[in-house]
């Protein structure tokens, strides 16, 4: 079935506190997307956030993000008034996140917040701890102790709780026990507000994509509480870490500095850490994107403390064994397959094999050298075609900084001469509405026509991504109607009914 949908973080919805939230505005941004004919919003990775505040360096692979608790809703629980937040700086430009005020100003007023609720005799928060101890202990014990320890990464805590000896860490799980409980009730709250947000989403026909990292963050309670599923040696470091090799944008290459996964202890296992990993997801996300699945068929390993990616090498990945245990455990699972890049003949293999449609960006296809598979007259049905992601440059800038020979090409095969900018953006939006992939989804900054200002991550570099975010009435009820009727034009307006 044909649809479209809007790929706008949760951090980016506008909200008087700092950073987009699971506030009124998320709802508003429901049912403008339910005007626009809308069937997906697709978000970024959910995750707590820590050393360059990106959603794909994440301090644990099942927990959310404690920015994204609304404030009000806090205060309608009687938790917090609402003169103890409102005036607080958090962040002088409704248009950018201040990840540092943030860090100063939420997490004071959470702990206010915290040291009101009457969690003992809250049953369902004790049954939420139940529910969610697989994860739920290991990743509040982490915070706790990581605050315990000045924020520092568990590689720099004392030898005797950094490999985590049974007497250190019943005696740390005793002098942390109230921090570790203010973060299973950062947990509770933002599950039950995240569950109330995707219920009222989900009502109005709008379904969620979520996005999960495949690697996790190697500062996370899983590399620390789990080091047998990672390639580790003896002292619990990492023999090889992740990253992408050398190529035309980076003769370095990319050292993210992930941990790698030991396949053979997952193999093992039946992949029951994996199989626990998408269960929850299938419970955030009605469907999920996987970054960077070209990792699963084969993996760049380089050596831990290299200071670039160049000395990596290429790894055997699980292939099929994984998804096939997926596939007996949940049956056929909406997922998308992130498989962008350079791809060999077995990732293309595997991406068929596994049945997940995979992604095309139209931002790629205009190479005046040759015509590669993003082309649009090269497209499937099975696949979701996006104009750019949010690594990629907004459309209107990355069309002013092509280069003569490729701008040339798209404006010919657009008939773009004598367009203007808007109108050169909104032809690559046709362009993309109206290809043969069933899905398609828009990042709101193209449907804005926005430039570099609105880019949301530039890879490779820290200090100025993750920060950009929608200002209050930016996405106007004509806007919205636009993107209706281009929905209905190329025969993707939902009308508002699930789509299953």
């Amino acid at each position: 079935m044909r649809a479209c949908g809007v790929l706008l973080p949760v951090s980016s919805l506008p909200s008087p506190y700092g950073i987009g939230c699971f506030s009124k505005e998320a709802y508003e941004f429901v049912d403008q997307l339910v005007q626009a004919g809308q069937t997906y919003w697709q978000i970024l990775p959910l995750g707590p956030t820590g050393y360059g505040d990106s959603p794909y360096q994440s301090f644990s692979a099942f927990a959310g993000n404690p920015y994204f608790i609304d404030l009000d809703t806090l205060a309608k629980e009687g938790l917090l008034q609402p003169e103890e937040y409102q005036g607080l700086d958090f962040g002088g430009d409704a248009g950018r996140i201040d990840y540092a005020k943030l860090y100063q100003t939420r997490f004071p007023v959470l702990e206010l917040a915290f040291s009101r609720a009457d969690l003992e005799n809250d049953a369902k928060f004790r049954k939420f701890c139940e529910e969610q101890a697989h994860w739920l202990e290991d990743y509040s014990l982490y915070m706790a102790i990581k605050h315990h320890f000045g924020e520092k990464s568990w590689d720099k805590w004392e030898e005797d709780i950094r490999l985590g000896k049974p007497e250190a860490v019943s005696y740390y799980k005793q002098i942390c026990r109230q921090e570790i409980l203010f973060f299973k009730f950062l947990q509770y709250q933002f599950t039950k507000q995240w569950e109330a947000l995707k219920a009222y989403a989900n009502g109005r026909g709008i379904r969620i994509i979520g996005d999960i990292p495949i690697y996790v963050a190697f500062d996370s309670a899983d590399s620390w509480a789990d080091p047998e599923m990672f390639q580790y040696n003896e002292e619990r470091r990492p023999s090889m870490v992740a990253g992408c090799p050398p190529d035309a944008f980076s003769a370095d290459g990319q050292l993210w500095g992930n941990p790698l996964y030991d396949w053979e202890y997952h193999e093992k296992t039946g992949y029951a850490w994996w199989i626990r990993r998408m269960e929850h997801c299938f419970k955030l996300y009605d469907v999920v994107r996987v970054d960077h699945f070209r990792g699963f068929d084969e993996y760049y390993a380089i050596p831990y403390g290299d200071a670039t990616a160049a000395r990596g090498s290429w790894k055997k990945g699980p292939g099929m064994k994984l998804f096939d245990a997926l596939k007996e455990r949940f049956g056929t699972v909406p997922i998308i397959a992130e498989d962008l890049g350079y791809l060999t003949d077995s990732v293309m293999k595997l991406v068929k094999d596994t049945g997940y449609p995979g992604m095309k960006v139209m931002e790629f296809a205009f190479d005046s050298r040759e015509a590669g598979d993003y082309m649009p007259y090269n497209y499937t049905q099975n696949c979701v075609v996006y104009t750019g992601t949010h690594d990629n440059q907004t459309l209107a800038a990355w069309y002013d900084e092509l280069s003569e020979e490729d701008r040339k090409l798209a404006a010919e095969y657009l008939d773009l001469k004598d367009k203007s900018r808007d109108e050169t953006v909104w032809a690559f939006i046709r362009l993309t509405l109206g290809s043969v992939a069933d899905t398609a989804v828009i990042p709101l900054q193209d449907y804005l026509c926005l430039g570099a200002e609105a880019r949301m991550n530039h890879p490779s570099t820290l200090g100025k991504n993750w920060r950009w975010r929608l200002s209050k009435g930016q996405l106007t009820e004509g806007l919205i109607q636009k993107m209706g009727r281009m929905a209905e034009v190329y025969g993707r307006k939902n009308e508002n009914k699930v789509v299953l």
